[in-house]
């Protein structure tokens, strides 16, 4: 039986310059969108950044886990047809964010900071979390995203990028 969890991610970098995520659910349906311009460029390594994050840290309620359980690109935004993002889900959009913003100033962030800022988002939604990222998680994170990176980057025009999601059971963080 398969891994209700597991997705097929599939970016497609297009000859023109845009590129198309599609995920496959385990039970066989599909979401995908079109990014073009600066979205094109932006969005695969912060899509890959998802796959490294929430795999590695067995996120299994990140974005991954959301359209895993049924969620469209399209719930993902105004006017919100599925509500608005679970706080569980919004920790990976965070812990992603981190990431990126590392990649576009090239400093490294350090787990005490991530810790502290999600502490602060918990107090501030209510949500009862503790967190004990470590530097060797994040490394961990940033060592499967150079992986991605550099298989994303290999890509021709008009090829693509298949990876399999599927998060390990344990979590590195306990929501209580």
């Amino acid at each position: 039986m398969p891994d209700a969890q597991r997705i097929v991610i599939r970016i497609k970098k297009g000859k023109d310059g845009r590129t198309a995520l599609s995920c496959t659910r385990a039970d066989g349906t599909t979401t995908w969108q079109r990014q073009l311009g600066g979205q094109a460029v932006f969005f695969p390594k912060h899509d890959l950044t998802h796959c490294a994050v929430e795999s590695t840290l067995g996120l299994r309620k990140g974005f991954y886990g959301l359209v895993s359980a049924g969620w469209d690109f399209s719930d993902f935004g105004s006017p919100w047809p599925r509500g608005k993002i679970p706080p569980e889900a919004n920790i990976s959009e965070m812990i992603v964010g981190f990431f990126d913003l590392e990649r576009r100033i090239g400093e490294r962030g350090i787990a005490a900071d991530l810790n502290q800022e999600l502490a602060d988002y918990c107090v501030e939604t209510g949500l009862r979390a503790q967190f004990q990222f470590t530097e060797n998680d994040l490394a961990r994170v940033r060592a499967r995203r150079a992986e991605l990176f550099a298989q994303w980057d290999a890509v021709l025009p008009g090829d693509s990028l298949e990876v399999v999601f599927d998060p390990p059971v344990a979590v590195s963080y306990l929501l209580i």
